[in-house]
């Protein structure tokens, strides 16, 4: 068993070669990579599969009572410093590594598909394959500057990925802003860890928190410093997981491609920021007023991402606020010390916002030929509508997956969700209205998403797309064959014809702008699509969204736990077992079935409010009415028509302005540092460069002037020399010997 654990470390580095190779074979052999690139998936996920198996090996050691395991070996030794790596093995390391694995096969599957159109395919899996390195580096680390050195690392990959599409210039200041907004917190980081080494001489995880709590014991730190060091490792975290002040890099990382928004807002990037402050906790909760600022963080983001998401239009803008807010709760429930429920939730939302991520993949996939390849309308549920008949599977996947995001029972988000609001009560009461109001809106907004898309009719006109629109696509997808729903003969008959080379260069001539109409990567592995505008995706992106709805369904059960003899046993409390000192006394072990339904009604009845308005505001319902006018004579009898329309429309501009917040940094931080900026140039060049520039100028005409003053006798020179060394002298001498009167 031991072998197992000392072994563990191999868990990052299984995906790493993939990467080395990809990259390799497009420097050193790029037509012979390029050829047989849709083979490169294979090894992505078989590779990522071995490390799921891995992780989920430790899973159930950990769930059979294993302890915490931690291997260790020196890096560098130098006098008393010494450096060492190692990996440790715990709860939370489990169940990071089974999150980050399981999504990210998920992810690459669907990938497979999705970016067989772009160019770009081979180095968008090299960098897939190296972000699932680095995070499972991360999350195996057994000190502070290991996680500082794959933390940088995620950052680079999310950078390089956010901005994949570099040519388009919103994607390439996208990234430059999650680039610098996470420098910030990469920063303040950096600056947490070098003043903890500083009280501490460590930065291992034990022997960094049980100095810490010897030292608060004996009173032997200044509480202060202790403090500000606690808060710098905050930043940093709610620079990574999109926390308030922090999170505006969050909407615009969307111009990334979808998965990478999937992999991004489910268990990689945005999930660091959560580990971190789980990883950390035993130390933040002994260092006065820090959980009070997680959880004061968590609550206003909370709220705050869960405004911003009403008015969104952009599908996946939306998403990316929901993920915000939500990520949010979890902060909030670390932050009042609830570390299952915060877990528990970390859980269930991956899994729901994976599986909404790819399905907004495949809704977006389905408009594009309509409107062609612009995310402003391919995006745009403005424009969507009626796509029920067109996406039947995916509009299922959707609607499972909304549902659960708003916690409807027994879907998995509702059985976390709960719990964290059950621990808010107890610790807060204010805090538990704010996040019970918030789930509220929570949802409001998603259901609002589910019916501009899937409800009414098909709001953007197109010819015939519905009809007998037939396009061919040719593809060498591994992942099995997909029987065609019709046959254009003459173009399948043209293209056949085409000699394709297996190393031709012609293969990869792809349209930047638009998906091709006809695909022909290689004679091998050639597959036939024909497809009906919109229509449904292929089985390769619909795949992941089966096997996501399946975890959706499910994967609440984990948490669920009563004593009564209804149900007994409770994995999640097992899983957490090594790490039984995290619980905070709010967390309950047990309950029965009355107590449970006596919390749970407050909540689901708050969640379904929110979709109830959002089916009246957005529903068929309401659009009836609206076509036969009631709802307009309605509004004009009502004598507080224009305050409701201020207040509408003062939520929707907060809303879709995304609370100002992009405005306020412009105002205070790029303009007045520009102007600050503007002012010490203007003060150097003119006021520093100018007194030395003076005395040089100054310098010149005085020395001209002296030049015509002369006569050329030496006789004369001598005279006024001595002349200026006597009248020195009898200054010298009378300030040295003062008159006797004095």
């Amino acid at each position: 068993m031991e072998h197992t654990y000392k072994y563990a470390w191999i868990i990052p580095f299984l995906p790493f070669p993939v990467s080395m190779l990809i990259g390799f074979g497009l420097l050193l052999i790029p037509t012979a990579t390029k050829s047989i690139r849709r083979m490169w998936a294979f090894p992505s996920v078989l590779m990522l599969s071995i490390a799921m198996v891995f992780s989920a090996n430790l899973s159930i050691q950990q769930i059979n009572g294993n302890l915490i395991y931690q291997y260790l070996w020196s890096w560098t030794v130098n006098n008393d410093f010494s450096l060492e790596f190692g990996h440790l093995i715990d709860p939370l390391t489990s169940i990071m590594s089974i999150l980050i694995t399981t999504v990210g096969i998920m992810v690459l599957i669907y990938s497979d598909n999705y970016m067989s159109h772009d160019q770009g395919y081979l180095k968008f899996f090299a960098y897939m394959s190296f972000f699932n390195t680095s995070m499972l580096g991360l999350v195996t680390s057994s000190n502070l500057i290991q996680i500082y050195i794959f933390w940088e690392l995620v950052g680079m990959c999310s950078y390089l990925l956010i901005g994949f599409w570099f040519t388009r210039p919103i994607a390439a200041s996208a990234c430059q802003k999650a680039f610098v907004t996470n420098r910030i917190g990469d920063f303040g980081l950096l600056l947490g860890i070098l003043g903890l080494y500083w009280i501490t001489g460590s930065l291992e995880f034990r022997d960094l928190f049980g100095i810490v709590n010897n030292l608060v014991r004996n009173n032997g730190m200044d509480s202060l410093f202790a403090t500000l060091c606690a808060s710098f490792l905050f930043v940093g975290a709610v620079a990574k997981s999109a926390q308030f002040p922090l999170h505006i890099w969050l909407p615009d990382a969307m111009e990334g491609p979808t998965p990478i928004s999937a992999l991004i807002h489910a268990a990689t990037m945005v999930a660091a920021g959560i580990f971190l402050v789980a990883r950390l906790l035993p130390l933040f909760t002994v260092i006065p007023y820090i959980m009070n600022l997680i959880s004061l963080i968590g609550v206003i983001t909370v709220l705050f991402g869960a405004t911003l998401a009403l008015a969104q239009r952009d599908i996946k803008r939306s998403l990316a606020y929901s993920t915000m807010s939500q990520l949010g709760y979890i902060m909030l429930a670390l932050g009042i010390g609830s570390y299952r429920a915060a877990l528990f939730h970390l859980i269930t939302h991956a899994y729901s916002k994976a599986l909404l991520f790819l399905g907004s993949g495949s809704i977006i996939h389905s408009m594009e030929p309509i409107v062609g390849y612009s995310p402003d309308k391919s995006q745009n549920m403005v424009l969507m509508g009626g796509l029920t008949k067109y996406v039947p599977i995916t509009r299922i996947t959707f609607l499972l997956g909304t549902l659960s995001l708003c916690g409807i029972p027994p879907l998995a988000c509702f059985w976390s969700k709960d719990e964290i609001l059950n621990d808010s009560w107890l610790y807060s009461p204010i805090f538990a209205i704010i996040a019970s109001f918030t789930a509220g809106l929570t949802a409001f907004y998603m259901f609002r998403m589910y019916l501009l898309i899937f409800d009414g009719r098909l709001r953007i006109h197109f010819p015939n797309y519905s009809s007998t629109k037939n396009t061919s696509f040719y593809s060498i997808s591994l992942w099995g064959k997909e029987v065609p729903k019709a046959v254009n003969r003459n173009l399948l008959l043209s293209t056949m014809n085409n000699k394709v080379s297996f190393f031709s260069k012609d293969i990869y001539q792809i349209d930047d702008n638009v998906r091709n109409r006809v695909r022909h990567f290689s004679t091998y592995f050639r597959n036939k699509y024909t497809y009906t505008y919109p229509h449904e995706s292929d089985n390769t992106m619909l795949f992941p969204l089966l096997v996501l709805v399946l975890f959706t369904l499910f994967i609440g059960a984990i948490g669920i736990h009563f004593d009564r003899g209804v149900i007994d046993f409770d994995l999640l409390s097992k899983w957490l077992t090594p790490s039984a000192d995290f619980f905070h006394p709010n967390s309950k072990d047990s309950s029965d079935w009355y107590e449970f339904l006596k919390n749970a009604v407050f909540s689901v009845s708050v969640a379904l409010f929110g979709l109830f308005v959002a089916s009246i505001l957005y529903g068929s319902v309401y659009s009836s009415l609206q076509n036969l006018g009631l709802v307009n004579s309605f509004v004009k009898k009502s004598p507080k028509r224009i305050l409701l329309d201020q207040v509408k429309n003062g939520i929707y501009n907060w809303s879709y302005n995304r609370g100002y917040m992009d405005i306020f940094y412009t105002k205070i931080f790029t303009v007045g540092i520009r102007g600050l900026a503007e002012l010490i140039q203007f003060f150097d060049r003119h006021i520093i460069d100018g007194i030395t520039n003076g005395v040089g100028v100054a310098s010149f005409f005085i020395g001209e002037g002296i030049k015509y003053m002369g006569g050329g006798r030496i006789s004369s020179y001598l005279f006024l020399y001595l002349s200026y060394v006597l009248i020195f002298l009898l200054i010298f001498l009378f300030f040295q010997f003062p008159s006797p009167d004095c």
